[in-house]
């Protein structure tokens, strides 16, 4: 591949998103931090299991450095119609997510989100360039680089050991 041009992303700490009260979120907040990076969706057959799931996580680990950052799409089944106040609503009111949810974004096409086009651009491999479906998430190390890509269908819980290891905890 070709070499970094100086304008390419180099870590996820590049990147300022918005949250979902549309507030610009500066990515360099989380340096230092494990993050996992989801497009999450409030209709999907995978809503119950991967909010609940990943809000055990995040209760047990956010105080030992680990973020989710949780981005809301409505490109699959149109799974996520709702306004951003919706989406904060349902899950911050019936999974009690503490974690952030951001501006709700494309994650593929000519309009996903840059963010997205670098997670994608990180780690393609057997699952291609594009997102296939809700709850596609990214396991990002401390300095921000993307380590690892699960699908959909993989449980949040599944990959509590990666999770671990990248905090540094036994």
């Amino acid at each position: 591949m070709a070499s970094q041009s100086k304008k390419e992303k180099g870590s996820i700490h590049d990147f300022t998103v918005k949250d979902a009260r549309g507030n610009d979120v500066d990515l360099s907040i989380y340096k230092g931090k494990v993050l996992l990076v989801v497009n999450v969706a409030s209709q999907c057959g995978l809503t119950n299991s991967n909010y609940t799931e990943l809000s055990t996580l995040y209760e047990k680990y956010k105080d030992q450095g680990l973020e989710i950052l949780a981005f809301p799409c409505n490109q699959f089944g149109h799974q996520e119609p709702g306004t951003n106040e919706q989406i904060l609503e349902f899950s911050c009111t019936r999974f009690k997510a503490e974690f952030p949810i951001f501006d709700k974004v494309d994650v593929n096409g000519q309009n996903a989100a840059p963010i997205y086009k670098f997670l994608k651009s990180s780690k393609g491999g057997i699952f291609g360039d594009s997102i296939k479906w809700n709850f596609s998430k990214f396991l990002v190390d401390k300095e921000g680089h993307v380590i690892d890509r699960y699908a959909p269908t993989t449980s949040p819980l599944s990959i509590e050991k990666d999770i671990k290891k990248l905090l540094g905890i036994s």
